[in-house]
């Protein structure tokens, strides 16, 4: 920092304590580059906390961040992120503190939170935490309000990423600060900041005393009806005119998390807000209709009405939408101190995304404390048709290296020879084989992670590099049967996870080993809130099912391929090969010789009017991987759609994205064993219909034996160090079993 700041910022510190103005620091004192930097980390931050600048101040410090630099954006990032800041810190040469009073109004609400900045001139260059303390946070132990009626406040600064907990040292940065209030009405704190014992200015300089007003709240009641008119649970994002998200996202506890903008609530329940207008966005997953209203919250309780409509319901027909793939503990979830969250949450936001089945897998975070909700049956949190079960993913423990597995429909949760996750095998293939013998069905999480490559083709013949936790030891895992529960020999892998990946490189493992002749099933998953924090259910399974919704049949379903997979805005229904419905007899069809056969199937999607075209240019490995607007054609509301033989699309027309169903059928000549499935890339896709024509195996392409092949001894470059010594010889009959596998499919293919 140059010297001259020092002068200056002296100059000014009288007056902001009398006016309450944040003075800015001379822009020729301040270095571009690392301001910018930290601004759009501040608007990030804002964003994730429901406290955003407005549209205007966020335009202005993102335009100067991303821009060239020079003194007139370093003066604009400065004035527009001070209007924000509630305190001035002032860091002396010598490391003391003292603090003035910044320009955002000093208002807050009863019961809730609100989200200001804090600006740090910062002379010394210190890198110590920056502490805030007041005398009227927290209440004392076990006291009453009553008791303490000073202590109404708390202080929460926000230190995880893409924050820091320490300062940075730079000579000026922007912390975030949340305050929750007690009570309404006017109140005074005294809020003091230090960088450590002894860093405190004399004169008692380091206190400021603040006088806040804070809005009292009223309860707004929520009556929320499915299309039905019966009772239901939705989704609701409030925000006040400033943008701001109601309840605050600072200190949420279950079942509102953190991280959502979104609380769910059950028809009757409420949310606390004061007076004002508000825009409320209510949805109920992709199936539904969203709501969008502008309601005035008057200073007394309130009730608003919110009928839901969808457009469309695929459980009418017995297509019941699942997720097998969230969790209650770790990423964003909490970890310490309440070990995730339970049951009863996880099943409130199922209910809110009309999310029929909730996978609840167990996994490393929390892993010790959340084994106890297992039970091998339905959790009883569940209502009828909203099913809840825990079970589990192997994942920061065992064979976790090679491959995250989900173990669905298990009986008994933990491996043999221990009570947690220390002892569990390194070879994925051995978790597999206990899993299976139990009724297991099981198959790789997030199967891109691993298996990227640098281009688009789908299928292609790059060979990855094998080095992540997705469909990784699949390569050889996928060529071996295991016993069964009969002691039968069974597929050791049944499906391969979807739609939480990248489709390049989830679907090019699973179009490879389909040509080999294997026939793995897939299915939807969202790893919420791991991948996917935003909500549950963004990848799903939609499984057939005659009758009444069970879980164990509905994992079934997966293992037979009775099920398409989808984000929820596109639907491929009763698709049919011939007379051979998917996910019936096998899902194979037999023709005596090559021949012609008709494939039908429902079909039905929607996109608004008026599309995202930054969405549509994203590339495939950037968030959201799939999602119905990256297929939309150009401008309109068409979408193609598309059947799939051997990998490769065959036969294609548009299909308006209106949300009408509509019957659709291709004639599609075969030459030979095949593959067919049916895509709106990258939406949706069905699982296989299997066509053996003369009897003979599928045995689709060389050069997929080939990419196979190849993958078997990348795999074990990356994995076998992860391998333990009793393990070992497993491991290397596990991959030799597979070389040999494809080297004899290898030799039974005939087509490139």
């Amino acid at each position: 920092m140059k010297r001259l700041l020092p002068v200056v910022v002296a100059s000014l510190a009288a007056c902001a304590c009398v006016l309450g103005a944040v003075p800015q620091a001379p822009a020729q004192t301040i270095e571009f580059q690392p301001l910018s930097a930290q601004a759009q980390r501040i608007v990030e931050t804002l964003d994730y906390l429901g406290a955003p600048l407005s549209a205007a101040d966020k335009k202005a410090v993102l335009d100067a961040a991303k821009g060239s630099g020079g003194s007139g954006a370093v003066d604009t990032i400065q004035k527009t992120l001070d209007r924000y800041a509630l305190y001035w810190v002032q860091i002396n040469p010598e490391s003391r503190v003292k603090v003035a009073q910044g320009a955002a109004k000093a208002e807050l609400v009863e019961g809730g939170w609100r989200t200001f900045l804090v600006k740090v001139t910062n002379e010394a260059g210190v890198t110590a935490v920056l502490n805030v303390q007041s005398p009227n946070a927290g209440r004392l132990a076990g006291s009453t309000a009553d008791e303490v009626p000073h202590r109404w406040l708390d202080l929460l600064p926000y230190t995880a990423p893409p924050m820091r907990r320490e300062l940075s040292g730079l000579g000026v940065e922007y912390r975030v600060l949340s305050l929750y209030s007690r009570d309404a009405g006017k109140r005074e704190a005294k809020v003091s900041f230090n960088v450590g014992q002894g860093t405190q200015d004399i004169g008692f300089r380091n206190d400021v005393d603040t006088l806040f007003t804070i809005r009292p709240t009223a309860e707004l009641t929520v009556r929320v009806k499915d299309e039905h008119g019966k009772p239901t649970t939705a989704a609701f994002e409030i925000r006040d005119q400033a943008g701001r998200i109601y309840p605050s996202q600072a200190k949420r506890l279950a079942p509102d998390f953190a991280f959502h903008p979104q609380v769910y609530r059950k028809d009757g329940e409420t949310v606390k807000l004061p007076p004002g207008a508000y825009t409320l966005l209510v949805t109920r997953g992709p199936e539904y209709l969203a709501v969008k209203r502008q309601i005035t919250m008057p200073a007394k309780k309130h009730s608003e009405s919110f009928a839901l409509a969808r457009w469309i319901d695929p459980s009418t027909t017995g297509w019941w939408s699942g997720d097998h793939h969230i969790h209650a503990a770790g990423c964003a979830h909490y970890e310490k101190p309440t070990e995730g969250v339970l049951a009863v949450d996880m099943a409130r936001h199922c209910q809110g995304e009309d999310l029929k089945v909730g996978c609840n897998l167990t996994w490393g975070p929390c892993f010790d404390y959340q084994k106890q909700f297992f039970t091998g049956v339905l959790d009883k949190a569940s209502v009828y048709p909203y099913l809840l079960r825990y079970d589990v993913e192997v994942s920061g423990f065992g064979s976790h290296q090679s491959g995250h597995l989900c173990l669905l429909r298990l009986k008994e949760q933990m491996y043999p020879g221990g009570d947690s996750k220390h002892h569990w095998p390194t070879l994925g293939l051995n978790t597999l084989r206990w899993a299976k013998r139990q009724g297991a069905v099981v198959g790789p999480a997030h199967s891109g992670w691993g298996l990227d490559v640098g281009v688009a083709e789908l299928p292609n013949y790059q060979v990855p590099p094998y080095s992540g936790i997705g469909a990784n030891e699949y390569i050889a895992d996928v060529t071996h049967m295991v016993p069964g529960p009969d002691g039968r020999l069974v597929p050791a892998v049944d499906f391969l996870s979807t739609v939480d990946t990248p489709y390049v490189w989830e679907l090019n493992m699973w179009y490879h080993t389909l040509n080999c002749g294997y026939r793995t099933r897939i299915s939807g998953e969202t790893d919420f809130p791991c991948i996917y924090g935003e909500r549950v259910g963004l990848g799903r399974s939609y499984v057939k099912l005659d009758g009444t919704l069970d879980y164990d049949r509905w994992c079934e379903g997966i293992r037979q391929g009775q099920n398409y997979v989808s984000d929820g805005m596109s639907h491929l229904i009763d698709f049919t090969v011939g007379d051979r419905k998917m996910g019936t007899d096998g899902s194979e069809l037999r023709l005596p010789s090559p021949g012609t056969v008709r494939v039908t199937a429902t079909v039905a999607a929607r996109l608004d009017e008026k599309g995202d075209p930054s969405l549509r240019a994203r590339p495939y490995n950037q968030k959201p991987y799939w999602h119905l607007e990256r297929a939309r054609l150009g401008e309109t509301r068409e979408v193609p759609l598309e059947v799939i033989v051997n990998g490769y699309p065959v036969a294609r027309k548009t299909i308006l994205a209106d949300g009408k169903s509509q019957e659709v059928s291709f004639d599609v000549k075969l030459d030979r064993s095949s593959w067919v499935a049916m895509r709106i890339l990258p939406s949706s896709h069905t699982n296989p219909v299997f066509v053996v024509v003369d009897g003979k195996p599928i045995r689709a392409s060389k050069r997929s034996a080939e990419w196979c092949l190849k993958g078997v001894d990348q795999c074990w470059s990356q994995k076998q160090r992860f391998i333990k010594a009793e393990e070992m010889n497993d491991a290397r009959l596990t991959y030799d079993h597979a070389r040999e596998a494809y080297r004899r499919i290898l030799s039974e293919s005939e087509v490139e």
